[in-house]
This record gives structure tokens, C-alpha cells and sequence, in this order.
């Protein structure tokens, strides 16, 4: 069995220690000085509460740890169960419905919650919680300090009042968001994906009868599956509103189990839920207090532990659920469990993360056919087919996930149209997850709508453009963009090479996101990136024109000093001269242009290097002019990559994105002066990696050498 130090870091085994903080250290110190932890990252303050301080004395928050609350306090009590939890003043019914889940799944459950936890025996006031996090597990430690308002706990609490550990781990992820405000609505597959490092998917329950649908949630429980359900709101003043079944709306229900009872001749199938309030509860047959259950054998009301108690779990029939829910959602380890039939496969998993850069790599979804196809690309190399014979299933792209944003006039290839064919043949299984990071942001959620296109492609390392994408429609795609977490699609492709594009719904947007694929056969997922080139000396050595020579001499004569050469701010003055007056370059370009030159550290050029460099300089501005649309001297940080082309810079996604990001200061338009300043120092940086000597620097590569000089 590994241990913490042959783990890889990032597993559960050996987790990332979140803000630096070990345990097991800060548990010896403490109990090393008999004083209690007192976390100074998340600090019994408002600011990590979240939200505005109420101005109302009476309902000032206090902080007190588990025993000032409750004589008889414990981590836990007796065993963890689904009424363990209930929620307080907070709207986070999303990820205590997914803490609800976790307790039906014992060797889940003890990877979010390590075991040993003791509010007695080497109590130290310090707690640590496991949370998966875009690819890595991550360790939180909590002081016990919980806030208590008129001397009740004011965020989740047990039932039994003396149980503590749904509190802390709640106040755990709190602290890993950023604020108890920042857990205020969400979706409840973020919940149960952080707390299994699973995919969660979103059903429609319409879209299967009870029997079949029934069947499904049943699998995917035994196959230790977290999932829970909703009714729909119809608008924001309905959620929370209690329905004459005594059900909530917009509210966030765990699935606990399913069952089934045979009575006289009719075989009942049940669904067992949870409203994290712990209390209000469905009214409804087979609730619990229903009367069908009055001919039910005892035995069998024991086995399936029916309790007429207020503690917010009952039981409804399938058909009952069918009616009066709206969605399932569902997260498991394995996408196996999605599939009632499928026999469990070995699934390789591929993880990146990248951003959305405005004016470099977000390019907004494919209506804005200009960037589109700026936005990040990854390459999906499938080579194997599954082993068995599938047709296309409910998950595999169809009509229904047509975008809002597909360009209408796109033309249709045969291949498109046979990929379109519903047809039994041997495939590759894939799917593919997006993740948008860290848009909690104090008590609201900040999502972008999201979504990914998947598109086959001749061969790999193949940076489609503009012209591609108004050619061809893609062999898949997460379905319309989402304000939401993440969006994912399982898909059924042919062997072959293809491209995923993750892209928000408008461009411009800036933001971080986690992409991962598995695949059942060993397929892989790369980043779009090839070697840098350079042909810059061969393109701009343009002979200078009789006029601009006559003009440099005459500048020399009348400036030079005894060396004959320029100053800075005379070599400025010369450029500004021919240029116009849109592209005049300021002192600090010019000066970068001399220092790209070999002058032997003077910041003065010879009459020759003032010449060569002048008509550089009206070449690029040749160049430049191109992609000025609207001639304002500035262009698009999206056609940076071809400008660079242009002048022979053949330059990957990353180098272009922090070239984008040094010369633009963070606006959405390039200046002439910062494309010239970009192109003086791709050109220094290239001969300095050609004149190098050390093999280690060469084996490392040019795309190394530029990311580490571009930052200095």
C-alpha cells in the first residue's frame, strides 16, 4: 500500500496543503502549548462570514467552538447518516445535499472527512478536510470556532444539536471559496464533483418513464454514484415556495437510496430523499405518514427503515417522483455508472488548465466567426475503438444540442454528413468535461456561459483558423453555453485526430478553466503547442529608399555629434518624421530598437544602423496597417499572431498570449509602438537562443527560452 510519500501530490493519499497549513504540525504545536488553534487564514471575523454585518445588535455573530456551545459536543455521533445534516441561515441547500449524498458512500465519505477526528481525545481545536479541486485533492484545516448567533449555530447544523462535524466541514469549503457568502446558491453537481473528484451530469426526468429512470438511479447508487433532484422554479420569486405535496422549489433534494416492495400483485418501485433543512418533508403516498404503507409487512418497513419522524427523509414512489420532480443530477468516479448496461472499463483520464485572455484567446462562442477560432485548442488523438459494438446513446451529441450561435451559411461536408448517419459501429468513447474556475466571488456567483465544440481534423498539430471553422460544423459539442460550473458531453466518435475548442458565449471575457477528457482505450489530450520559428531577418532586410537615405544624412549632418552617431531623442524625431502620426513611436520604443541593435551598450546608432533600422520601422508600420481596420493606429490583440506571421514569427498559444499580455497593458487594442516593441524583442531573444551554447538551454527549446525572457 503506498504511503503519503510515494503518492503523487495531488491525490487524496498526499493532498495539496491549502494556504501552506500542515495538520499534523499545527495540531502538535498546539497541543505542544495547550493552546487551541485559532486559524489566522480565515480569521472568527465578518469578513469571513461574507456578507454585510447586521446592523441589529440582537443578531450580532459571535464565535464559539463546539464545547461552548454544547456540553455533550462530539465530531460525531454514534455513525455519519444522511440527518446528520441540516441547513441554517445560508442558501447552500446545493452542497449540503451533496454532503447528505456523501454519507450513503462510507469510502467516499472518509477521503472528504479523514477518520480519528476527536473533539476529546488530542483535542486542539484544529479540524482537516479533503476537497477535489480542478484536478487535485486539496487539505483544508479549520479551526473550531463556529459562528453562533442568539446561541445557535447560524450555518448548517446536526440534528441531534451535538454533533459537529457537518458544521466544520461546511465552514472547511467556506474557507477554500473564499467566505461563508461565497457557498450563497449553486448547482449541486459542484458540490458532489468536489467531494469526489467525479463527473456530474444533469438529467431530465421527462426523458425517461418511471420504470426505466428508476432503474437507472438504482444502478448508479450501487455503483456508489452521488445524486440528488430539484423541481424546477419558475422564476425567482418561486423558489423556496412549498407545493401542496410539501415539496420546495429551486431546492436542492439528496437521493439516498431505492427500493422496492411487492404489494398483492403489484410490484412498487421507491425513492428514498432528503431536504437538507431537515425538516418539511413530502406529504405525498408513500411518505411517511402515508397510508400505503398500512398493509406493508413489518419486516419489510423495518428493512427499508421507514420512520414517521420530522427529520426532513421520506420515501415516494417512482411514479410520484416523476411527476412532481424536474431534474436528477448525478456524479460518479467512473463514467461507467452512467450506463445501466455497460460492464465497467478502465478509463485513462487527461487534464489541462487554461484561461480566456480578452484580445488573445477569448474569442467568444463561433457567432463571432472573426475570434472564434482564437479561443484555446486542444487535440484529442483517438486510436482505438471500444471493444464492443455500441449505438449512439441518450449522451451522444444530437439535434437537441444545437448551439444558439451556429453560423447558418456553413456548408456541410460529406464526411459531416455521414458522421450524422445513426449507424452501429465500433467507436471511441470520450468524454469531455469544462470547468470554470473561481468565479465565487463573496455572496454571489460570477459564471460565464460556457461551452466546447469537438471537431475532427486531418492530422495532429493543427491550429485551425478562421477559414476552417466557417467550412466545417463539429462532430460534437457540450450542447447551448451554460452560466454554470461545468459542462461536459459523452461521445461516441470515429478513430482519428480531432480538436476540442472551449470558448465563452461572448468574447473578451476574462477567465480561468479546467478541461479533462476519459477515454475508455489509451487516447490522448494535448495542448496545441509547436517550436517557435523565426524568418524575421530575411523578411525585413528591405533595401532603404533613396528619399529616407537623403533624409537620414541630412539628419546627421545636422545632429550627429563627434561620433557621428544619434541620440535617442534624435533618432525619435528622425522615425516620427516619415511615419504618420497615428504610428509615432515614443521615446521608450526607440530606445528598445537601438538596444536591438549591436551598439556596444551606447544608446546611439551609426548612420548605416539608423538607415537599416528606419526602413524596418516602415515596413512593420506596411505590415502593421494590414490588420488596422479602422485605421486608428491600433489593431485587434486578436490578429497578434498574424501580424506575427506576417513579419515571420511563428509563434505557439502561450508565447503569443504573454507577448499579448506584456505589449498591450492590458488593454484590448495594440498599439503600432507596442507591436513594434513586441517585434524588437521576439528578434533580440531569438538571436541571443541562436548564439547560445549550452546544450541544456537547447534540449529545454526556443518556446522555454522566450516564456522565461518574455517575463523579465
Amino acid at each position: 500500500m503506498a504511503t503519503n510519500k510515494e503518492a503523487p501530490l495531488g491525490s487524496s493519499e498526499n493532498p495539496i496543503k491549502f494556504k501552506d497549513q500542515d495538520f499534523e504540525t499545527l495540531q502538535a504545536e498546539c497541543l505542544k502549548s495547550g493552546v487551541l488553534f485559532s486559524d489566522p487564514t480565515f480569521p472568527a471575523e465578518q469578513k469571513s462570514i461574507g456578507t454585510p454585518e447586521d446592523p441589529d445588535p440582537k443578531k450580532a455573530i459571535q464565535w464559539k467552538r463546539p464545547k461552548e456551545i454544547s456540553k455533550n459536543a462530539a465530531f460525531v455521533e454514534d455513525t455519519t447518516a444522511t440527518t446528520d445534516i441540516c441547513q441554517g441561515q445560508l442558501g447552500d441547500c446545493w452542497l449540503l445535499a451533496a454532503l447528505s449524498c456523501l454519507t450513503a458512500h462510507p469510502s467516499l465519505f472518509v477521503k472528504v472527512v479523514p477518520p480519528n477526528q476527536s473533539l476529546s481525545d488530542r483535542y486542539a481545536g484544529i479540524f482537516h478536510f479533503k476537497f477535489w479541486q480542478y484536478g487535485e485533492w486539496v487539505e483544508v484545516v479549520v479551526d473550531d470556532r463556529l459562528p453562533v448567533r442568539e446561541g445557535r449555530l447560524l450555518f448548517s447544523y446536526s440534528r441531534s444539536r451535538n454533533e459537529f462535524w457537518s458544521a466544520l466541514v461546511e465552514k472547511a469549503y467556506a474557507k477554500l471559496i473564499g467566505s461563508y457568502g461565497s457557498l450563497k446558491g449553486g448547482n449541486i453537481s459542484e458540490g458532489m464533483e468536489d467531494f469526489t473528484g467525479g463527473i456530474a451530469r444533469s438529467l431530465e426526468i421527462s426523458s425517461r418513464t418511471p420504470r426505466v429512470l428508476w432503474r437507472s438511479l438504482a444502478a448508479a447508487l450501487s455503483r456508489g454514484s452521488l445524486l440528488s433532484c430539484f423541481i424546477q422554479a419558475k422564476s425567482t420569486s418561486d423558489i423556496g415556495k412549498v407545493t401542496g405535496e410539501g415539496l420546495i422549489r429551486g431546492h436542492a433534494y439528496a437521493i439516498t437510496d431505492a427500493d422496492k416492495l411487492t404489494k398483492t400483485s403489484d410490484e412498487i418501485l421507491l425513492l428514498r430523499l432528503r431536504n437538507p433543512w431537515g425538516f418539511i418533508e413530502y406529504c405525498g403516498p408513500w411518505s411517511d405518514k402515508g397510508k400505503e404503507w398500512e398493509n406493508v409487512d413489518p419486516t419489510e418497513k423495518e428493512r427499508i427503515e421507514v420512520k414517521c419522524v420530522e427529520d426532513g427523509e421520506f420515501w415516494i414512489s417512482a411514479e410520484d417522483f416523476c411527476n412532481l420532480f424536474d431534474v436528477v443530477e448525478l456524479c460518479s468516479v467512473n463514467p461507467d455508472s452512467y450506463d445501466e448496461e455497460s460492464t465497467p472499463a478502465s478509463w485513462a483520464i487527461t487534464e489541462h488548465e487554461g484561461c480566456w485572455l480578452p484580445g488573445s484567446s477569448a474569442g467568444g462562442s463561433r457567432k463571432y466567426n472573426k475570434t472564434f477560432c482564437k479561443n484555446p485548442q486542444y487535440t484529442l488523438v483517438l486510436r482505438e475503438k471500444d471493444e464492443n459494438e455500441d449505438e449512439d446513446d441518450e449522451d451522444d451529441m444530437g439535434d437537441d444540442g444545437e448551439d444558439d450561435d451556429e453560423m447558418e451559411d456553413q456548408t456541410v461536408t460529406p464526411d459531416s454528413k455521414k458522421r450524422a448517419e445513426k449507424q452501429k459501429v465500433r467507436r471511441c468513447t470520450v468524454l469531455v468535461e469544462l470547468l470554470q474556475k473561481n468565479r465565487r466571488q463573496r455572496d454571489k456567483l460570477n459564471f460565464l456561459y460556457i461551452a466546447f465544440h469537438v471537431y475532427k481534423v486531418p492530422s495532429e498539430n493543427t491550429c485551425l483558423d478562421r477559414s476552417f471553422f466557417m467550412k466545417n460544423r463539429p462532430a460534437g459539442r457540450s450542447g447551448k453555453y451554460k452560466a454554470q460550473r461545468g459542462v461536459w458531453r459523452k461521445m461516441r466518435l470515429d478513430p482519428g485526430t480531432y480538436v476540442i475548442v472551449v470558448s465563452t458565449y461572448r468574447p473578451n471575457l476574462p477567465g480561468e478553466f479546467f478541461v479533462r477528457t476519459f477515454s475508455k482505450i489509451g487516447n490522448t489530450l494535448e495542448t496545441q503547442d509547436f517550436a517557435c520559428t523565426s524568418s524575421f531577418s530575411q523578411v525585413m532586410t528591405a533595401p532603404v529608399s533613396s528619399e529616407d537615405q537623403e533624409r537620414v544624412q541630412m539628419t546627421f549632418d545636422k545632429q550627429a555629434g563627434l561620433d557621428d552617431r544619434l541620440n535617442v531623442k534624435d533618432i525619435m524625431k528622425l522615425f516620427n518624421s516619415v511615419l504618420e502620426k497615428d504610428y509615432h513611436l515614443p521615446l521608450e520604443t526607440c530606445r528598445e530598437l537601438i538596444f536591438g541593435e549591436d551598439t556596444k551598450g551606447r544608446c546611439a546608432l551609426s548612420r548605416e544602423q539608423a538607415g537599416t533600422l528606419l526602413a524596418s520601422v516602415r515596413n512593420l508600420q506596411s505590415i502593421f496597417s494590414q490588420f488596422d481596420e479602422d485605421s486608428s493606429g491600433s489593431m485587434s490583440r486578436f490578429e497578434l499572431s498574424s501580424a506575427l506571421q506576417a513579419v515571420e514569427f511563428q509563434c505557439d498559444n502561450k508565447v503569443v498570449e504573454l507577448l499579448s499580455e506584456r505589449f498591450t497593458s492590458g488593454e484590448l487594442d495594440m498599439p503600432f509602438h507596442g507591436f513594434v516593441s513586441c517585434v524588437t524583442r521576439l528578434r533580440k531573444l531569438f538571436a541571443l537562443y541562436e548564439s547560445e551554447t549550452s546544450q541544456e538551454v537547447k534540449d529545454r527549446g526556443i518556446n522555454s527560452w522566450l516564456l522565461q525572457f518574455l517575463t523579465v
